[in-house]
């Protein structure tokens, strides 16, 4: 796996929910690539919580929608916006849980619609949440001028994962 830079890090003004490493509200998610796949390894934490000790659906979404996002950015180069989201809650998620892991790909594209598929699990491997994600995607002109999106490149090294 090579980890992913994030674009934006060092862009005044950005504070993504998902991905800005600075959002101190936020979900700060980081992500890598493992082939065809960007992957992603969070930690959840009480303060997104909806019952007691479990992750709230809202939180799962967004994790789900912000890595369907990263697959657009990576593997296509360009950006975009969600215009749908299927979600499939299988198996609830402790927010005592040690991590969850995301992984996302590619399933197909058409003209400027990038179908993605996702899927979150706990720290145990088990399949917890699903989604598939419909993605309109911008010319890179327009990513550039709207989203200051260059390109999304990963670092060299290959590291291990970090589970």
């Amino acid at each position: 796996m090579k980890k992913i830079i994030n674009p934006w890090k060092d862009m005044e003004g950005y504070n993504c929910f998902g991905c800005s490493p600075d959002n101190e509200a936020g979900v700060r998610m980081e992500f890598y690539e493992d082939g065809d796949e960007v992957v992603s390894i969070w930690k959840p934490r009480p303060e997104y919580q909806g019952w007691l000790n479990t992750l709230h659906g809202g939180i799962q979404s967004v994790l789900l929608d912000e890595i369907c996002g990263w697959v657009v950015f990576r593997k296509l180069q360009t950006g975009g916006v969600t215009s749908k989201m299927e979600t499939r809650f299988r198996k609830s998620i402790s927010t005592n849980d040690a991590h969850v892991v995301l992984r996302a790909s590619l399933r197909e594209q058409k003209r400027n619609i990038a179908i993605i598929e996702a899927h979150l699990y706990n720290s145990m491997g088990e399949l917890c949440t699903e989604a598939t994600c419909t993605y309109f995607t911008f010319p890179k002109e327009k990513a550039e001028a709207e989203m200051h999106f260059h390109s999304c490149e990963v670092e060299q090294e290959e590291i291990l994962p970090l589970i």
